[in-house]
């Protein structure tokens, strides 16, 4: 993947050491960990980003390489390994195809990538992706407030320290934000990208009303 190697090393080059890359399914059943993941990254003065927001116009596949070489950190979760319950039954490969990418940036492009894995059951890893074998991932149990102290606990060497109170209290406010966001975009899904980039936004406001830091 040559040209989207050339890309991600451009991008590298540039300050990416606030940007985070989710990597995690885009479903309404998933949204409200999704919004506890923007909700946790920006207590820590951390900014969201997904394939979401790329213009539609290039190549998903060089998009999202591009986009996980402007950043310093890459969260990804595995919490949906199961198959999904629409003909034909499946399970879904994007998301450790996209860590697969992440491992790879971090041997081959940029080695201070610090990439985390998330999970919704303890072990399972081992048994779904055993090449990560002892790599101990983040087990939220499928619970927007058990994202946060995972978060917590994978940003240790951030420069803020935000209390996982501090966190919970960013989330309540970005879900009432989030209702908001849906009715002036006259949208019912949060995974478009206006819907994202707004959300980001409002985020990183409400955060700065909690951590003192980030004021």
């Amino acid at each position: 993947m040559p040209e989207a190697t050339n890309t991600a090393t451009k991008h590298n080059a540039s300050n990416g050491s606030d940007k985070v890359f989710l990597n995690m399914p885009y479903d309404r059943k998933f949204e409200p960990l999704y919004l506890a993941f923007i909700a946790g990254l920006s207590g820590f003065g951390l900014i969201p980003q997904a394939v979401l927001q790329i213009p539609e116009s290039e190549r998903r596949l060089d998009r999202i390489f591009s986009l996980i070489g402007e950043c310093k950190i890459s969260f990804h979760d595995l919490s949906r390994v199961q198959l999904d319950s629409k003909p034909p039954r499946t399970p879904r490969f994007n998301m450790p195809f996209e860590l697969g990418l992440a491992v790879a940036w971090q041997s081959i492009g940029d080695a201070s990538h610090r990439w985390y894995v998330f999970e919704a059951e303890a072990h399972r890893l081992q048994k779904s992706l055993s090449d990560l074998n002892g790599t101990d991932p983040k087990i939220h149990s499928c619970r927007p407030l058990g994202v946060l102290p995972e978060v917590a606990n994978a940003l240790t060497r951030s420069r803020h320290r935000p209390t996982v109170i501090e966190l919970e209290a960013i989330l309540g406010d970005l879900n009432k934000a989030a209702v908001k966001i849906k009715t002036e975009l006259r949208t019912k899904s949060l995974f478009g990208s206006r819907a994202f980039e707004d959300l980001v936004l409002a985020a990183k406001l409400i955060a700065r009303t909690h951590v003192a830091s980030l004021r």
